[in-house]
């Protein structure tokens, strides 16, 4: 009888160590938490930015569209957020395949050439690329800040291009 009580008190603790210790999905999706990113500026400051870009650059940026026929440039890139969650996860996958490590994302300004097509010729564009470093196995006590690089992995371009400027 003692021996049966040992086993109920062992199976007792068994039950509440996995309770309290294993992780359990949380059924209230009200307690998923975002943090805000750092950088993250109020729609006020953009379109001050915004302002600027149209008051510094806007002329020179037309005037080299109008080189070629077009009464101005694209000054924005849409892609939706479908092809940028497929992308970012695609990147991820592609990146840890050749052994890096993917931090986060640079975007680029370029600008298509004359075999481009009559739409795109010489027109600029923007496109993503996944930044990161290559994978260590090794662990370290010292932590140096990151020196996060291009990876070699495919960008995203062929957003949908725009040249109105952010809503006032």
């Amino acid at each position: 009888m003692k021996k049966l009580s040992y086993i109920i008190f062992g199976a007792i603790i068994g039950v509440l160590i996995t309770y309290f210790f294993c992780p359990r999905q949380l059924e209230d999706e009200e307690f998923v938490k975002f943090m805000k990113p750092k950088g993250v500026i109020t729609a006020e400051k953009a379109k001050e930015l915004n302002a600027n870009w149209t008051l510094h650059r806007k002329a020179a940026v037309d005037s080299a569209a109008k080189k070629q026929g077009r009464n101005q440039d694209d000054r924005s890139t849409y892609w939706s957020l479908d092809d940028i969650e497929n992308y970012l996860g695609y990147a991820q996958n592609q990146a840890d395949s050749l052994g890096y490590t993917m931090t986060g994302v640079r975007v680029y300004l370029g600008v298509y050439g004359k075999n481009a097509g009559q739409a795109k010729k010489d027109l600029t564009t923007m496109f993503i690329v996944p930044t990161g470093k290559k994978s260590k196995s090794q662990a370290s006590f010292i932590s140096l800040p990151p020196n996060d690089e291009d990876l070699p992995v495919d960008p995203l371009n062929d957003g949908v291009g725009g040249n109105g400027g952010y809503p006032q």
